[in-house]
C-alpha cells in the first residue's frame, strides 16, 4: 500500500507547505522548529547526563498522511538543521544557515509537535537566515460571522531581549530640541 505524499498540509488552521512549493509561491509555510525534551551529553564519556528542552529547525521537504483506517497521522520528513548551522546574534535574534544539514536519521516528526516559523534572509550575513515566529492564521474559519471572528492577536517578540541601554541620550545622540515638539500638554494615564 503506498502512502499518500502531499504538497501541502492543513492542521490545526495553519497551512504547512513542502519547500518544493513554497519555491513557485510568493509566501513560505515550509518552516518548522520542534522543541524536544531530551537528554543532553558533554561527550561520550560523560557521565552526568542532564534532561533538558533543545529546539530544532527544520524545513518540511515531505508531507506523508499514514492511513490506519480509522484515523490518519500527518508526519513531516524535515531537513533539520545541525548545530553548527545555529547562532544567537548579540541582539538575540536566532540565526540558522540552511545549507547545513543535519539529523539525517532522524527525519521525520508528527506535524501535531511542530510550531511554524519563517526564514528571512539576513542582509548582514551572507548565507544566513533569520529566524521568525508569527501567529498563526485562522484558515478554519473562512465563513466567520466578522472579519476577524474572536481571533486574538499575539506576536511573540523577535528577539529574547533587549540590548542595555543606559540613557536614552546615549542611544540617540543630543537631540537640542530639534525633534521635540513644544506647547503639548501631558496627559497622565492612570
Amino acid at each position: 500500500m503506498a502512502v499518500p505524499l502531499y504538497r501541502s498540509y492543513l492542521i490545526k488552521g495553519i497551512k504547512f507547505n513542502i519547500k518544493a512549493q513554497d519555491d513557485v509561491r510568493t509566501t513560505q509555510n515550509s518552516g518548522v522548529y520542534l522543541l524536544a525534551h531530551t537528554m543532553q551529553v558533554a561527550s561520550a564519556k560523560d557521565k552526568n547526563p542532564i534532561l533538558s528542552n533543545m529546539g530544532f529547525y527544520g524545513v518540511i521537504q515531505e508531507i506523508w498522511d499514514l492511513d490506519y483506517q480509522k484515523f490518519t497521522i500527518p508526519v513531516f520528513g524535515c531537513d533539520w538543521i545541525d548545530s553548527s548551522g545555529l547562532v544567537v546574534d548579540e541582539l538575540g535574534f536566532t540565526l540558522v544557515d540552511l545549507s547545513k544539514i543535519g539529523h539525517r536519521n532522524d527525519q521525520f516528526v508528527l506535524a501535531s509537535q511542530v510550531k511554524q516559523i519563517f526564514f528571512v534572509d539576513d542582509p548582514m550575513h551572507r548565507g544566513w537566515s533569520v529566524v521568525l515566529s508569527m501567529p498563526n492564521r485562522e484558515y478554519n474559519d473562512v465563513i466567520g460571522d466578522e472579519v476577524l471572528g474572536d481571533v486574538i492577536i499575539e506576536c511573540e517578540p523577535f528577539t529574547r531581549g533587549m540590548p542595555n541601554v543606559d540613557t536614552f541620550d546615549e542611544l540617540v545622540g543630543e537631540l537640542d530640541g530639534q525633534n521635540i515638539q513644544g506647547g503639548c500638554e501631558d496627559i497622565w494615564i492612570e
